[in-house]
């Protein structure tokens, strides 16, 4: 059977369903067909798919944390002193990706089976207990959503690029992949259409998911991602009430300190803190911190070639900004949001809901702000953690404070664009800063189209 990559990959959690619910090692069908209604008979056989779903989604090819040093490294132009040998990345530093790109291959792969697997259990609610249903189908739909958000915008240009109906986005596969063959190839959706089903997926998900789920999506995980969704879009009315709803939950609060919002060094793997919205959650057996893979000193589990230069620490950050003591110098200097090796890996924090409200309340300037808090009560919140005072709220102080914020936490990119900030000499809107369709889907699926640029 010719391999058919896309598909193959898509598959593989199909498969592994249906292998583990055999009696016989060898009573199992061929590769190229899979029997949905044998691969999950149980509720607890989906319950088990979902938690793969996870699993996959916090690969650190995907939301373990590789896909968003790549994207802060094609928006570098010199905070991070970039020293080591994994050409992937030195691709990326140097804006010059290529098809061939492993790093890139695997974030489209990690991202479609994370994908796959939501769809399985999406399509065996049927085997789920009544008392379940809503939340299982909540947290598979949060995975999808958030999934396509993450392939789209990585791989697909900006949505404020030219047109959304006709550029090109990702593939849109809504059912499990249990039939390899040409004819169900997909082809690229447009943007808009996989930001339409996006909030589909987020919007159902929020309605449906409990507030409370342990460390789990919740409706509240649910609408912050729309939040961060709509401000990537520009929709900034939709974006400030969805953080406002995340906000006033009063289910999440900013740690006293900034530092503390993230993983010690040497602290016991595995735990959320109250800021928290949603977090990949890793242990010494389950997981991989892809952020101090590269962003960690040696010192702390990691490789220890990704530098903060210390230049644009002192150029960045005031003396009195708090947030200037979240490094630490190993010889060199590194983030301390990441020294952890076993550290969950923070995906959304309350800090962003904040931002997103006040950056949209300064766009619209409404008679009455969303969510009764003025651009400047919301920013002075984030500021006073980092022992600053604030005198003004304009759109510039605002996006100032993402910066300072979110440093190496894999935003700058996407502010970028959604801004249109070039990037050093780089227009925002440049070929060269979206991901290309890896080869070897292109070689496996001819309904693909590639990039511009590649």
């Amino acid at each position: 059977m010719k391999k058919k990559y896309i598909y193959h990959l898509l598959v593989a959690s199909a498969l592994f369903s249906a292998l583990s619910s055999c009696k016989n090692a060898l009573d199992i069908s061929p590769v190229d067909t899979i029997d949905q209604n044998k691969a999950l008979l149980t509720s607890k056989d989906v319950e088990v798919a979902l938690i793969g779903a996870y699993a996959e989604l916090g690969d650190r090819n995907f939301y373990g944390g590789r896909p968003f040093v790549i994207a802060d490294f094609l928006a570098n132009t010199g905070a991070v002193e970039w020293t080591g040998t994994f050409e992937e990345l030195t691709q990326a530093n140097s804006k010059s990706l290529l098809k061939t790109n492993t790093f890139v291959n695997n974030v489209w792969e990690s991202g479609y089976t994370a994908i796959n697997n939501a769809n399985n259990v999406i399509a065996s609610l049927d085997k789920v207990e009544a008392a379940k249903k809503n939340r299982v189908e909540g947290e598979a739909k949060f995975i999808r959503g958030a999934s396509y958000f993450d392939l789209v915008r990585l791989f697909g240009k900006a949505y404020n690029d030219g047109s959304p109906n006709t550029n090109l986005g990702v593939p849109i596969v809504l059912t499990p992949t249990t039939i390899i063959n040409e004819k169900s190839y997909p082809t690229r959706s447009t943007v808009s259409a996989v930001y339409t089903q996006v909030i589909a997926d987020l919007t159902d998900a929020e309605a449906k998911l409990p507030a409370n789920n342990g460390f789990f999506a919740t409706k509240f995980t649910a609408a912050a991602m729309l939040a961060r969704v709509y401000l990537q879009m520009g929709n900034y009315a939709a974006a400030a009430a969805a953080a406002n709803r995340v906000i006033s939950s009063g289910n999440y609060s900013l740690k006293t300190a900034f530092i503390d919002a993230f993983p010690k060094k040497g602290s016991t793997p595995g735990q959320n803190t109250s800021e928290d919205i949603f977090a990949m959650q890793l242990t010494t057996l389950t997981g991989f911190n892809g952020f101090n893979e590269f962003y960690g000193s040696s010192t702390y589990g990691g490789r220890g070639d990704a530098i903060i230069s210390e230049d644009w620490i002192d150029n960045t950050y005031s003396a009195n900004d708090d947030r200037k003591n979240a490094f630490y110098d190993d010889g060199d200097m590194f983030t301390s949001k990441f020294a952890n090796n076993f550290g969950n890996v923070t995906i959304i924090r309350l800090a962003e809901m904040y931002l997103i409200r006040a950056e949209c309340n300064a766009r619209l300037a409404p008679a009455a702000p969303i969510g009764g808090q003025t651009p400047l009560q919301d920013l002075s919140v984030i500021r006073s953690r980092a022992g600053l005072t604030t005198a003004t709220a304009t759109l510039a102080d605002i996006l100032n404070e993402r910066k300072l914020e979110f440093a190496f936490e894999g935003f700058s990119l996407h502010d970028a664009k959604r801004t249109q900030t070039n990037i050093g000499s780089i227009a925002w809107n440049d070929n060269r800063l979206v991901f290309p369709i890896p080869q070897r889907e292109m070689d496996s699926n001819k309904n693909l189209i590639q990039n511009a640029g590649y």
